[in-house]
């Protein structure tokens, strides 16, 4: 089955796709080898129909009369979410969130390889984060040149944000993991920005519990 292309293809669909990748390696993890849609769909809180028409976005996956190998199936959304491409991160901000995220995500796993911490205090350089040494912002167009990073994550000062995104764009950052509480406007062609605001995942959580009775909220509890 012909692919679509990437513009054709929804953001709520691009959404699942982590989740779709989770599930199924929990399964993996618990020897389940196959299963069809209809499965994936209870154990989601998803419609088999759904699960079919976002996996037929990127092709054929699953046989008639047989379901899904689950295997195989993961490791093709995995290259689909680019898991294999072991793209270069750097995190800018060593302060108690980039501290966090630095030593506690697992990178490896989602496929990016952190290479670099920097910070704007001085009195920071050379501490260890997560086996590295967090290096002075004079340094960065150095560090650029000899190791190309493609990837921002930002735990910086909301107002420090958009001047900083220009610079490593200049750069040649093409996404950035933004937690500065601050929405990247970028203008450059081919850039991607997830801004990230923990605070809307908690009030997203307040509504739930401030306007949904027992036994309604499932579409929150399955996201």
């Amino acid at each position: 089955m012909p692919k679509s292309k990437k513009s054709e293809i929804s953001a709520s669909v691009i959404k699942r796709l982590p989740r779709y990748y989770r599930f199924i390696g929990e399964l993996v993890k618990q020897g389940i080898v196959r299963s069809s849609s209809g499965e994936l769909a209870e154990r989601m809180s998803l419609t088999a129909s759904q699960i079919r028409q976002d996996l037929n976005c990127f092709g054929g996956f699953g046989q008639q009369g047989y379901g899904y190998n689950l295997v195989e199936l993961r490791e093709e959304i995995g290259k689909i979410l680019g898991i294999d491409c072991g793209y270069r991160a750097v995190l800018f901000g060593a302060g108690n969130l980039g501290k966090a995220i630095a030593s506690h995500m697992n990178f490896k796993e989602y496929g990016w390889n952190l290479i670099g911490i920097f910070d704007s205090d001085l009195r920071k350089e050379n501490e260890k984060v997560s086996e590295l040494n967090v290096m002075p912002i004079s340094r960065m167009e150095e560090f650029f040149k000899s190791e190309q990073p493609e990837i921002a994550i930002l735990c910086i000062p909301k107002a420090a944000a958009q001047e900083l995104a220009d610079k490593l764009i200049a750069l040649g950052i093409k996404a950035f993991w933004n937690f500065s509480h601050y929405d990247l406007k970028v203008s450059h062609k081919d850039i991607i920005v997830e801004n990230v605001h923990l605070g809307d995942s908690i009030m997203t959580l307040s509504y739930g519990l401030t306007n949904y009775e027992d036994g309604d909220n499932e579409e929150t509890a399955g996201n």
